[in-house]
């Protein structure tokens, strides 16, 4: 993923709503959401070129997301593939905390990433750049390619969007997408500067992106119920538009455990 903003045990009915989209190459193969045939007890997404995912769950409710940190100064040359990092959470059994605290050591071999990995223990987040690492509160967050609540315009926008669209009586995961369509760049004078050119700072600073080679490749929604049933809604795009769309239904552990 690129861009995540999600409220973690902080509305009255979802244990955790989620809204992100992953930007990725158009040419580099994926499949959308579904579930894997091996190992099967696996939901999400899957990166055919490396065989990791982006974003998933598992039957035992167990969370995955990673998104990339963005220094255009280092080189990534022999690192290994970010989506083998939630792919080992899913199939291990560690509660997040130890899960993070047996990456940390090792970490510096992966392209620089930024995790987040939960299940009925708590929800962590980790970054082997800097290892920044949190077990989180409830609240509401943001995650794009720099560490967790970067104010970059982008993210911002994406949180305030979601507050926002937890004031609503009802949530529906296809409005919930809107959160993070927003096609305009940032402000020159608002871009961050993470090491490459002002012109892919300014292409890359959209929520929702569309470039000839490169943009969004799909939009995620997960309303996750306190009694632990999700909504699983993900849009897919290709470089034409609209590609296919992913509705399921599970019924998990909820994440953070049960209400209280």
């Amino acid at each position: 993923m690129c861009l995540i903003t999600f409220a973690y045990r902080a509305h009255p009915r979802y244990s955790l709503i989620l809204v992100g989209n992953r930007d990725e190459f158009f040419a580099r193969p994926a499949h959308q959401a579904h579930w894997w045939d091996e190992p099967s007890a696996i939901f999400g997404g899957r990166d055919l070129q490396q065989g990791g995912t982006w974003l998933a769950l598992s039957r035992s409710g167990r969370f995955a997301a990673v998104t990339n940190y963005r220094d255009g100064r280092q080189s990534q040359e022999g690192k290994s593939s970010r989506g083998h990092v939630p792919l080992a959470f899913l199939q291990s059994g560690a509660e997040p905390q130890a899960f993070i605290a047996d990456l940390a050591p090792r970490a510096g071999a992966i392209g620089g990433l930024n995790l987040l990995c939960g299940d009925s223990s708590g929800l962590g987040w980790f970054s082997n750049v800097g290892d920044q690492r949190q077990m989180l509160e409830p609240g509401v967050y943001g995650l794009s390619n720099a560490w967790l609540d970067t104010p970059w315009p982008k993210t911002r926008k994406a949180t305030e969007r979601l507050r926002l669209a937890m004031e609503a009586a009802i949530l529906e995961p296809r409005s919930l997408m809107g959160v993070v369509h927003d096609q305009r760049p940032a402000a020159d004078k608002a871009l961050p500067d993470t090491g490459i050119s002002r012109e892919w700072e300014q292409a890359l600073s959209a929520q929702f992106i569309r470039l000839d080679e490169y943009g969004t490749r799909a939009t995620t929604v997960i309303l996750q119920d306190y009694d632990g049933t999700t909504q699983f809604v993900e849009q897919s795009f290709d470089a034409q538009g609209v590609a296919g769309l992913v509705t399921e239904t599970l019924h998990l552990p909820p994440l953070g455990g049960a209400r209280g």
